[in-house]
């Protein structure tokens, strides 16, 4: 399961069985964007809008919805599920749903294999817009609401941001793809990078345009948390990692290592395999008990706390 915030808080969430499957269930939940639900302050749909504590901001932000930009999963009208039951099928949502569903399914015992989770703005750890007690309130709600359920024995929950739009690192990450274009300037004039090396990747057609401008990355350094019965305790992890290595984990679990091809960067990432440590033998993956190892939160305070909230 991965969540997204816009920096990118992908409070990417992953729920998974350790054995490999190629046939899964997909969900992308956004927001609050279901119509006919009115907000405190009247606002309701596309329009919807919660005060927070950085202010008042829009629910719904277009360009970060990503899968209204791919025709298997756009949804332009913002149709609701069938019902429940849809959630991480084909159907009229066609796997675009509000938040709220994602609480309802899991609850129903409806947990998609794969669920992409994006906050509504006010929580998405934006700079800006979003203050990052209101992204702490999100976060500690999804991870206390996971815990409580059994499904939590085979869940990791991946919290990723992007390299934009929020409180940056000092530190440089490394030049993995390299570019030379007039949109360049890194490392001089139209540069990024030294040049042009086998690491470059391709346009979408690899043919016409093997070597693809104007992607020159990575961008700034940024969190990338597991959170996980199953994730490697009081661990750093010190290799190189980016959105799409999430991708790649899916990718891996689920579809024998196809990737997408096309440039994507999935082709070049790095695994989070290794923040994982499968052969743990303790509480933490439940053998006493349904649920494995579970540490509830305030969400106010994001310290631990010994009661749930949910």
């Amino acid at each position: 399961m991965f969540v997204e915030d816009d920096k990118s808080h992908h409070v990417r969430a992953k729920h998974w069985q350790p054995a490999q499957c190629l046939r899964y269930l997909l969900g992308w939940f956004y927001g609050r964007v279901q119509p006919g639900h009115y907000e405190p302050n009247g606002t309701t749909g596309c329009a919807r809008s919660t005060q927070g504590l950085s202010g008042t901001t829009a629910d719904y932000i277009p360009h970060h919805n990503w899968f209204q930009y791919y025709s298997s999963t756009a949804n332009p009208s913002h149709a609701r599920p069938a019902s429940i039951a849809e959630i991480g099928h084909g159907g009229p949502a066609n796997h675009q749903y509000d938040l709220e569903d994602f609480f309802a399914a899991v609850r129903a015992g409806n947990f998609p294999a794969v669920s992409f989770l994006k906050a509504q703005a006010y929580q998405d750890g934006h700079a800006g817009y979003s203050n990052p007690l209101d992204e702490q309130n999100l976060v500690v709600r999804l991870v206390n609401f996971l815990q409580s359920h059994p499904e939590w024995r085979s869940t990791a929950f991946v919290i990723m941001y992007d390299d934009s739009d929020g409180w940056y690192d000092h530190q440089m990450s490394p030049i993995v793809n390299q570019s030379q274009s007039p949109a360049d300037a890194l490392t001089g004039t139209g540069l990024c990078g030294s040049s042009l090396s086998a690491t470059v990747l391709p346009g979408v057609d690899p043919v016409a345009n093997p070597h693809a401008q104007g992607r020159c990355g990575y961008g700034p350094r940024q969190p990338f948390l597991v959170v996980s019965p199953w994730a490697r305790a009081n661990f750093v992890d010190h290799s190189i990692t980016d959105q799409s290595s999430a991708l790649r984990f899916i990718e891996d679990n689920w579809l024998g290592g196809q990737r997408i091809g096309q440039g994507s960067t999935d082709a070049i990432a790095n695994s989070i395999t290794q923040m994982f440590d499968f052969s743990q033998n303790n509480d933490n993956q439940g053998n006493n008990n349904d649920q494995g190892s579970v540490v509830f939160f305030n969400q106010s305070t994001g310290e631990p706390s010994s009661q749930n909230q949910q």
